[in-house]
């Protein structure tokens, strides 16, 4: 089952390598993983999103709360939550294309952030499925360059990851 997993450490370096290190070193996946200070200079906001059973991910949840940079370790899919991930596409818009793809952003409610006599880059946020059906929308010939974040997520109501 696929979890996203919030992790409040301080922000020092080597933190994020020994957390990755935690994951390669126990043969864990990381589908993605995304890493930005908070509002508390001294802390930052890791979100990793990966796949395991319950045990799997409560072995996770034990060896990072282990590390002594960690301060928190929240599991973001156990409750309400919001997520999203952003991508930017360079796709091929020539002719009557360029129409086409600029009505294909619009239903996906993405925004043409880049413009040549060429291409266009389409910018669209949302869940990874959404981003998902945009590529499959589009014919893979037309699609020149893909670039994804990776999930960022936040609880929903009284679900706070805060010290």
């Amino acid at each position: 089952m696929r979890h996203i997993i919030s992790i409040l450490l301080e922000n020092e370096s080597g933190a994020l390598s020994r957390v990755a290190g935690l994951f390669s070193a126990r043969g864990y996946n990381i589908e993605s993983l995304t890493v930005a200070p908070t509002e508390d200079a001294s802390l930052s906001r890791m979100t990793i999103v990966t796949s395991g059973s319950d045990e799997v991910i409560e072995q996770i949840t034990k060896q990072l709360n282990k590390l002594i940079e960690v301060v928190k370790v929240f599991d973001l899919s156990d409750g309400e939550h919001i997520e999203r991930e952003l991508m930017l596409v360079k796709v091929r818009a020539v002719g009557g294309g360029r129409e086409e793809m600029k009505r294909l952003a619009d239903i996906f409610r993405g925004r043409i952030v880049g413009v040549t006599d060429k291409d266009y880059i389409i910018e669209l946020t949302g869940p990874g499925s959404k981003l998902d059906a945009f590529l499959g929308a589009i014919d893979c010939s037309l699609i020149l360059e893909t670039v994804r974040t990776g999930a960022s997520g936040i609880g929903r109501g009284d679900r706070i990851l805060k010290v």
